[in-house]
């Protein structure tokens, strides 16, 4: 049983959320490792199965679910602690993916895009959506979207494989897509993507880079999730013929060759469930950690001893277009077999602080360097 914390009473601003307490002691963040000089603290906590993560330009903070609300997390005194929780939105279908663009926040659902404009003034008005594009497959099977905007100004929207493994009967399935803000122009820009629920763009040369979940059912040890670089559109990854860049599937593999697909940048832990990754693009952390890549690891479901529940480092090179290392970051989400927390989203914030949502202790964290 989750133990429940004491809070002083703060009353909310009229017309506002309900207030969130002070932030309490915590046993568990203490259990956190870091480097050398990081520290840990809450940003919010009861946010219910806190998932994807937006910034807002006046700093707001919305928070995506797989269950059927929407939050905003309002930090008015930028003191690195939400000020209250405000549900934007209820009755969702999976509405894990937000994105925010032109004052306006995106929400992706499972088949649906959803567009609520002017968002920092109507945030408590239960603001009613546009539809912006309502043509994605129904299956909830891998079917929860993480969305954002690239460079190109267009709106980034995966569709996962509706299976473990599979040859998908619809081509828009194990694909990233991307379209106009106003759902518009559709188009696949990778291919053989298994189940990708975490991206962002290289601060270097912009391209996309992306965390894909390896299959299940082949051991504990196999396949490797991958993180990985499209380095232009139209690549093909592997799914469902070649995983990690060199194991043919044992079903569809027969006759494929390797060399046909695009491999991995990096190889990660099996069945770790690599999400929300984000380069580091802040200037708090010192200056090592300057556009490397950032990994929560959700954690492993059926793996005989679990893996994953952590934080990792991808280190890349200065061109950035090499992956030169994986290391951990920060772990203690774990203890033995048990867990009490899954990172799973990652938001850099103007001030170089490190967001961190986790969806079994309800809560965003905030990682911040030397304060």
């Amino acid at each position: 049983m989750r133990r429940l914390l004491p809070f002083l009473l703060v009353l909310p601003l009229a017309g506002s959320g309900p207030a969130l307490p002070p932030a309490a002691p915590d046993a568990n963040l203490a259990k956190i490792k870091l480097p050398a000089g990081f520290r840990i603290s809450y940003f919010a906590q009861n946010v219910g199965g806190a998932r994807s993560l937006a910034l807002g330009p006046d700093g707001t903070v919305y928070v995506g679910t797989r269950g059927d609300k929407v939050y905003a997390l309002p930090d008015r005194n930028k003191d690195g602690r939400a000020d209250e929780l405000v549900t934007i939105a209820s009755g969702l279908n999976e509405p894990n993916g937000v994105a925010v663009r032109g004052g306006a926040l995106y929400v992706g659902e499972i088949s649906r895009i959803l567009r609520y404009d002017n968002i920092a003034t109507t945030l408590r008005q239960k603001p009613k959506p546009k539809v912006v594009y309502d043509q994605l497959p129904t299956k909830e099977h891998h079917g929860w979207k993480y969305i954002s905007f690239g460079p190109d100004g267009k709106l980034y929207v995966p569709v996962g494989a509706p299976c473990n493994v599979c040859l998908p009967e619809e081509p828009i399935f194990a694909t990233i897509n991307r379209m106009n803000p106003d759902g518009t122009g559709l188009e696949t820009v990778a291919y053989g993507v298994r189940n990708t629920v975490g991206f962002d763009w290289s601060p270097v040369d912009k391209a996309l880079w992306f965390t894909d979940n390896g299959r299940d059912m082949l051991g504990d040890d196999k396949p490797a999730c991958e993180l990985n670089r499209a380095a232009a559109a139209g690549l093909h990854f592997g799914f469902p013929y070649i995983h990690q860049g060199d194991l043919p599937d044992p079903q569809f593999g027969k006759g494929k060759e390797a060399s046909t697909y695009t491999p991995p940048a990096q190889k990660l832990g099996a069945h770790v469930a690599p999400l929300g990754m984000k380069f580091y693009t802040g200037q708090m952390f010192p200056a090592q950690y300057r556009n490397q890549v950032f990994i929560p690891e959700h954690g492993s479901w059926n793996r005989s001893s679990k893996s994953g529940y952590r934080i990792t480092l991808v280190t890349v090179d200065a061109s950035g277009k090499k992956a030169t290392g994986y290391q951990t970051f920060a772990s203690g989400w774990l203890e033995g077999q048990r867990s009490w927390g899954r990172p799973v989203a990652l938001l850099v914030m103007p001030d170089g602080a490190l967001l961190v949502s986790d969806d079994q202790n309800d809560c965003v964290y905030r990682i911040s360097y030397g304060k």
